[in-house]
C-alpha cells in the first residue's frame, strides 16, 4: 500500500506557503465530444460483459414500377451494430492524519480536483483508443506510420481537410448543426496546429484578409470543420521513422522506481545523445497498439555518462509517469493523429450506479487508529465505434521534429 506521508510530501510542510499558488488547468473531456450515449437503460445494459447497440439501416432505392397484376414486395430493412465491453478504471490517493494536519497547502481541497482531473483523463484514454484505433485512416501516400518522417510531405495541410470534407460527406457522416450550418471537429495537437497555419492558402488568407490568422493564431474552423485544438490530442510518440542520427538503447535497471517527476533518466548507452534533441520513452506503436504512458522529454545539456538530464511534462518539468527498466529510449520522429468525426460517432456505455462521469469515494478515514484518509473514485463504462466509416483519422508528423 502507497501511502502519501510527511517525507514524501516534505515540500508541502512549510510554516509559511503561498496559498494563491497557479495550478495545472483541469482537463476537459475531449474525444468523448464524439460520443452519444446509446438510448437504452444503462443500468441494464451494463449488466452483461458486452453490449450490442442495433442501428436500422437505410432501405434501397427503389428501382421498380408498381405492376398492375401482382403485390409489390416489400423492401427488407437491415440492422447494423456495435459492440461496446463495458470495463472498470479507478483512482485512489491516500493520505497521512499527521500530514493532513501539518500541511499549510490546501491540500485537503486541492485533492478533489486532482482525482477529478486524474478522472477525466483517464476515461478519455478510453475514448481516444476506440476513435484512434480504426481502419479508417490515411496519411500522404497511404504511408505506414513507422515510415514517416518529420518532412513537408507529410505534415498537415489545408488539403487534408479539403479531402476529410469529401470522405465525410461522401460516407454521409453526420454532423453537428452549428448555426444552420453542418459541421464536423477535427482533434489535433497544437504541434499540428502550427504547421496547419503554415499552410500556404491559410498564410494567403491571412496576409491579405485575416490578420489575426497570422498574429493571433485565430484559426477556430477549417472549411465544415471546427478545430479543436488540444495537448491531450493522440501522438503516437516515436512512431515515426529515425529522426537523423539514431538513439537507439533503453532505460537502465537503477531507474526502475517512481521515475515521475524524475528530471534525470539512465539510459544503458549515451549514444548520439546531445543537447536539444528530443527522446522517446516507451514501446513504438505500431498498428493499433496504444501506451497512454509513452511520453517525449527532450535532452537539457549533453550527459557525459549514462545519466541525462531531461525537460519533460511533469508537473516540476521533468518525467509525467513511471517507466520500468528495459523501456526503449529512441529518437524516432512523432506521429499525430487529425480525428475528424461527428456527434454520432463514438457509442458510449456507462453504469449509472456509479455516473457518466464516475462515483467519488470518501473522503474516510482507514487503519486502527484512523490515521489515513483515502479519497478516490471509480467508473465503470466504455466506448465503441458506431461505423467505421464515421470516424477518419489522419496521420502525419510535425516540423518540431524537423
Amino acid at each position: 500500500m502507497t501511502v502519501q506521508t510527511t517525507s514524501n510530501l516534505s515540500n508541502a510542510l512549510r510554516a509559511q506557503y503561498l496559498e494563491d499558488y497557479i495550478k495545472a488547468a483541469q482537463m476537459v473531456r475531449l474525444y468523448d465530444q464524439f460520443s452519444f450515449p446509446v438510448g437504452q437503460d444503462m443500468s441494464a445494459l451494463t449488466k452483461g460483459s458486452s453490449v450490442v447497440v442495433n442501428f436500422l439501416a437505410d432501405m434501397e432505392p427503389g428501382s421498380t414500377t408498381i405492376s398492375e397484376t401482382a403485390d409489390v414486395t416489400p423492401s427488407t430493412v437491415r440492422d447494423a451494430t456495435v459492440s461496446v465491453t463495458p470495463t472498470s478504471r479507478w483512482g485512489a490517493i491516500q493520505v497521512s492524519e499527521k500530514l493532513l494536519n501539518q500541511s499549510y497547502t490546501p491540500y485537503g481541497q486541492e485533492r478533489f480536483a486532482m482525482i477529478g482531473k486524474n478522472q477525466m483523463e483517464t476515461v478519455d484514454v478510453l475514448a481516444q483508443a476506440a476513435a484512434t484505433k480504426g481502419s479508417n485512416w490515411s496519411s500522404y501516400a497511404q504511408t505506414a506510420r513507422t515510415s514517416l518522417d518529420a518532412a513537408a510531405n507529410y505534415y498537415l495541410t489545408e488539403t487534408v481537410f479539403t479531402n476529410a470534407n469529401a470522405d465525410l460527406q461522401t460516407l454521409k457522416v453526420p454532423a453537428f448543426v452549428d448555426a444552420g450550418r453542418n459541421m464536423w471537429g477535427c482533434i489535433i495537437h497544437p504541434y499540428a496546429f502550427a504547421d496547419l497555419r503554415a499552410s500556404t492558402n491559410i498564410l494567403s488568407v491571412g496576409a491579405y484578409q485575416k490578420a489575426n490568422i497570422i498574429l493571433a493564431h485565430e484559426l477556430g474552423e477549417l472549411g465544415p470543420f471546427k478545430l479543436i485544438v488540444n495537448p491531450w490530442a493522440k501522438v503516437f510518440w516515436g512512431g515515426g521513422t529515425t529522426n537523423g542520427t539514431s538513439v537507439s538503447t533503453t532505460l537502465a535497471a537503477s531507474t526502475t522506481a517512481n521515475l515521475a517527476l524524475a528530471t534525470t533518466i539512465e539510459v544503458a548507452a549515451n549514444t548520439n545523445i546531445t543537447a536539444g534533441i528530443w527522446l522517446n520513452i516507451g514501446t513504438q506503436e505500431t498498428g493499433s497498439t496504444h501506451y497512454p504512458t509513452n511520453e517525449r522529454v527532450r535532452v537539457a545539456a549533453t550527459p557525459s555518462g549514462t545519466t541525462v538530464t531531461i525537460i519533460g511534462e511533469g508537473a516540476n518539468g521533468g518525467l509525467r509517469f513511471d517507466h520500468a527498466a528495459g523501456v526503449a529510449v529512441t529518437r524516432n520522429d512523432s506521429v499525430g493523429t487529425a480525428v475528424f468525426g461527428g456527434p454520432r460517432s463514438l457509442a458510449k456505455v456507462y453504469d449509472t450506479n456509479v455516473g457518466e462521469f464516475g462515483e467519488v469515494v470518501g473522503p474516510k478515514k482507514q487503519g486502527l487508529l484512523d490515521q489515513f484518509e483515502s479519497l478516490g473514485w471509480k467508473y465503470y463504462g466504455d466506448y465503441g465505434r458506431v461505423s467505421e466509416s464515421w470516424l477518419l483519422r489522419y496521420e502525419h508528423t510535425f516540423s518540431r521534429d524537423a
